[in-house]
């Protein structure tokens, strides 16, 4: 094919089908621009940046709505490559980007009710929010090595100037200082990963993977005793050390207590939620890529049992460390880190069941674990967010963040109390709320892997464990709320029902509440996205 012919086509599959696909990032890229030279020529002085910023959040979550219809349309699972096969176009992109972009919305409402930013940071606050949005949403997408490593890069460096935008305060900067020099190693850990699979396999393409690796595992042992194979492993093993940084999986999560206390609330439940989901989709991309090569299903299920051992350790960590927190965000922060190990439990039934020697007849109970982990993701959405809303907005009036800080709340702001209850007790996988039903898929699904290997029969009973053990210091803290005698001295919240914070976290508990008592749409919406990942 001549040069110009090659030029023409590149144009026209640009134009007609990648430039369309990719649509909400450049949504997203185009409010960046926008606020930017409205700070270039003062016009943000007229118009607040978070004006500009809901706008162009709420314009990409149209966009979503569309790309949602269109699949839904074409009455048929869509799954294109664009651009050349560096990203992916199925409905388990498009489940994220509707994710993210919601969760936009949300943050930046949150931000506009609680202050942080003030109105000069407010472009340059939400231009980082923005870029690490679309870092998030590229990294769910990713069907390259490469989009791997620029994606979860562009997710987080932006992470890292928001942790440390509270300007003149040293827990702030010296968080964001950790958080970078942490970050910096985990990416070229992860960078010499990557160059392993790519050199030894020959291809970046994340679609080519397991044909490569069953290629180079035809012949040997299909064990670690092949050269070629235990090669490949490393590169999978310093791979998912970037990964588990993104996720705070024990033993990387020492970033995710000191960076959440130094950050802002706005930020902590931002980084707590949106960094989560996009790691989960890229790591199930990156776990079903490699998975389903012959001669290597032994190796792969052992992957997937190190990923249940370490959920296991994640979970139990997680849960014990939160007990001793006297700061709400670190302790927050922890239950965080035992979150993501109860959700790596699904990615972790996925490889086992993925690599079985019925794999063809487990497709129903392998889209059932990707399914209750996007389902978990979603409840996650509110329940956390509405945790971290609450204490935002409790510390502009308390200016302060420790738990004694909420002592006989209720009192005062019965409304942010029962919202707190709400999330809490979702949280910890009560019923009737949301966190319940996601954590009974995650470990249905756990539990159908048992059927594979024993070891993840254990994997369930400790995350059924943890769930007990969860309970302790989350109703310590809504003792605190509900029980104690509120101090003479402490500052007042007055935080009435109808004022505009508490509609928007009553908002976030109701979500909590419907998502556990209407679980069908949401869930035929996760399933669809998951059939996606199994068509393609």
């Amino acid at each position: 094919m001549l040069f110009p012919q090659l030029l023409d086509k590149l144009i026209t599959e640009t134009t007609s089908l990648s430039l369309p696909g990719f649509s909400v990032e450049l949504c997203l890229s185009a409010t960046i621009v926008a606020m930017l030279m409205m700070r270039l020529v003062n016009l943000d002085r007229l118009v607040p940046a978070s004006v500009t910023a809901v706008l162009g959040a709420f314009a990409a979550l149209v966009f979503t709505w569309l790309q949602f219809r269109q699949i839904g349309a074409a009455d048929a699972i869509v799954s294109q490559k664009i651009f050349t096969g560096l990203l992916i176009h199925d409905t388990f992109t498009v489940f994220f980007r509707a994710f993210l972009s919601l969760f936009l919305l949300l943050t930046i409402a949150l931000t506009s009710l609680t202050g942080i930013p003030d109105n000069e940071d407010g472009p340059d606050f939400y231009s980082l929010l923005f870029g690490a949005t679309i870092g998030l949403m590229i990294m769910a997408s990713a069907n390259s090595l490469l989009m791997l490593f620029v994606g979860v890069e562009m997710a987080s460096v932006p992470s890292y100037a928001m942790v440390g935008f509270l300007k003149g305060r040293k827990p702030s900067s010296e968080a964001a200082l950790k958080f970078v020099v942490y970050g910096a190693g985990a990416a070229g850990v992860m960078l010499y990963g990557i160059s392993l699979i790519a050199g030894v396999l020959g291809t970046a393409d994340m679609s080519l993977l397991a044909d490569r690796l069953g290629a180079a595992a035809a012949g040997g042992s299909g064990g670690l005793s092949d050269p070629e194979l235990r090669a490949v492993s490393l590169g999978i093993l310093l791979v998912m050390v970037g990964l588990a940084f993104k996720l705070s999986l024990v033993p990387f999560h020492f970033w995710c207590p000191d960076a959440f206390e130094g950050a802002s609330a706005e930020v902590a439940g931002f980084l707590s939620v949106a960094s989560k989901a996009g790691a989960f989709g890229l790591l199930v991309r990156f776990a079903l890529a490699l998975s389903g090569a012959p001669g290597t299903e032994s190796l792969m299920i052992a992957f997937g049992v190190g990923i249940g051992f370490i959920a296991c350790v994640t979970t139990t960590f997680g849960n014990l460390a939160a007990y001793s927190q006297t700061n709400l965000k670190r302790l927050l922060a922890y239950s965080t880190i035992a979150h993501a190990g109860y959700m790596v439990m699904a990615v972790s039934a996925l490889l086992v069941m993925s690599n079985s020697v019925n794999a063809a007849a487990m497709q129903v109970d392998i889209n059932h674990s990707v399914e209750g982990l996007l389902y978990y993701l979603f409840v996650y959405l509110f329940m956390n967010l509405g945790a971290f809303a609450v204490v935002a907005i409790a510390r502009n009036h308390t200016f302060s963040e420790e738990v004694d800080s909420f002592k006989g709340l209720v009192s005062q702001s019965p409304t942010l109390c029962i919202v707190m209850l709400i999330c809490m007790f979702s949280l910890v996988g009560m019923p009737p709320f949301g966190g319940f039903v996601g954590k009974l898929m995650i470990f249905a699904s756990a539990f159908k892997a048992g059927d594979v290997h024993w070891f993840m029969y254990v994997v369930v009973a400790f995350g059924a464990l943890n769930t007990v053990f969860s309970l302790v210091y989350y109703i310590r803290v809504l003792k605190t709320m509900f029980m104690d005698v509120r101090p003479v001295d402490a500052r007042p919240v007055p935080v009435h029902l109808g004022s505009l914070e508490s509609i928007y976290v009553v908002a976030l508990a109701a979500f909590v509440f419907l998502l556990g008592v209407l679980p069908q749409f949401l869930s035929a919406t996760a399933g669809a996205a998951a059939q996606s990942l199994a068509k393609f």
